[in-house]
């Protein structure tokens, strides 16, 4: 698979990842796997980088280089002896831990290379290239670079990350707030459009049950924020917490993003308290609602089993001309990725157009609303679809970037 991969992406070089801890029984098929692979394409065709933590003993006041012994050692037991190790510190590594290192690995001493924490991730490939990593890797693998590599536009990005020029703080509304890496393709994509914008994104997380409390604790949370955005999620917990978010940021008219159940509670909150659909709901959530603004799609109706089964992968979306969605994207059609079972209830698209919330996104094939924003607010969109998943550091969403140059204007 790895090879095929390979060849389908015409790439000189893949890199697999083989997760987890060395030792562990959930990892050894995975080994085995990837020591075969190299009598299938060559020992010149592969190696092997170990990744290993040096822990640092505070009462001690040393790095132990014993469990990264320990580690190689049971990597050359099974089969695999690491052409490279990378030792992850919170400690600068002394040239004396890393020959310790490399003799009881059965290395060179250049093939030790330092991780030691950065500021940022986004810090790390500076600190290895310091070290001539890719140097390194290229030798091992007998490659012949075609021309001279250049980080500037990296250096670049790192700058604006470490000394950004303005800074803005949005409020990330959700009900997995304790366990932030939940939302992590979310959190790293604001930061991406804080690069674009030369802008340091502070994110306040905000527990969605906690908003139900009172109106009070509303305007303690969103008092000193300039952009709020409700990512997407499943079932009915903290849901009226998230609709409170919407309406604050509607009136209010602080910038607002929404992410799959954010154009739900976004489509919910504006039928009840503008359009005046009392109980309107989501059959998610209320099955028995008299408003069903937001229902199950008609493909999902007969599944009983839901593994795999969502609405899942990349579908077309015509934008409307003169939106704020096409003005970020500037094109009339689009792709994005999706991922949910629940959709809007396409009986009430005109009520909703008529009292100001325009579907500026249409999917072409089935007709379904993929993006709503508001006609009588500087920036509110919500859209079904996931943007998050397709954002990158050096190719930053338009969406994203659009959210935070808005909420600038907000501050």
């Amino acid at each position: 698979e790895i090879a095929s991969l390979a060849e389908k992406m015409n790439v000189d070089v893949l890199i697999a990842e083989i997760g987890g801890t060395v030792g562990d029984i959930e990892s050894l098929p995975f080994l085995e796997a990837i020591r075969q692979f190299k009598n299938d394409v060559g020992s010149e065709n592969v190696m092997y980088i170990h990744v290993t933590l040096l822990p640092f003993i505070e009462a001690a006041n040393e790095l132990k280089s014993k469990p990264t012994q320990h580690s190689v050692k049971e990597l050359r037991s099974i089969g695999i002896q690491p052409d490279m190790i990378i030792l992850r510190s919170s400690r600068e590594i002394t040239k004396e831990v890393k020959e310790k290192v490399a003799l009881f690995s059965n290395l060179d001493k250049d093939m030790i290379i330092e991780a030691v924490d950065a500021k940022t991730i986004y810090e790390v490939p500076l600190v290895f290239e310091e070290q001539h990593i890719a140097d390194k890797i290229m030798k091992h693998l007998k490659l012949t670079p075609k021309k001279e590599p250049s980080l500037k536009k990296w250096e670049d990005i790192v700058d604006k990350i470490l000394n950004p020029k303005k800074s803005v703080s949005i409020a990330l509304v959700g009900k997995y707030v304790h366990l932030k890496d939940a939302y992590i393709s979310i959190h790293e994509s604001l930061l991406h459009a804080g690069i674009a914008n030369d802008t340091e994104v502070k994110v306040n997380w905000v527990n969605a049950e906690e908003l139900e409390k009172d109106d009070v604790y509303l305007e303690k949370v969103f008092g000193g924020v300039s952009g709020i955005l409700v990512p997407g999620g499943f079932g009915g917990r903290g849901i009226e917490g998230k609709i409170k978010a919407v309406q604050y940021a509607r009136e209010n008219k602080i910038p607002y993003l929404g992410l799959c159940l954010g154009l739900h509670c976004a489509v919910i909150e504006f039928a009840r308290n503008v359009v005046g659909l009392k109980g309107a709901h989501s059959t998610e959530f209320d099955p028995d609602t008299p408003h069903p603004v937001i229902h199950l799609l008609p493909s999902q109706l007969n599944i009983k089993n839901k593994g795999g089964t969502m609405r899942l992968g990349e579908y077309k979306c015509i934008l409307r001309l003169e939106s704020k969605v096409y003005s970020a994207y500037k094109k009339v059609q689009i792709r994005e990725r999706h991922r949910h079972r629940y959709e809007f209830n396409n009986e009430y698209k005109d009520i909703f157009e008529k009292n100001g919330l325009i579907p500026s996104g249409i999917n072409p094939e089935t007709g379904l609303v993929e993006v709503f924003e508001h006609r009588d607010h500087p920036w509110f969109v919500a859209t079904q679809f996931h943007p998050e998943f397709t954002s990158r550091i050096t190719r930053p969403h338009p969406l994203f970037k659009e959210f935070i140059k808005a909420a600038l204007t907000f501050i």
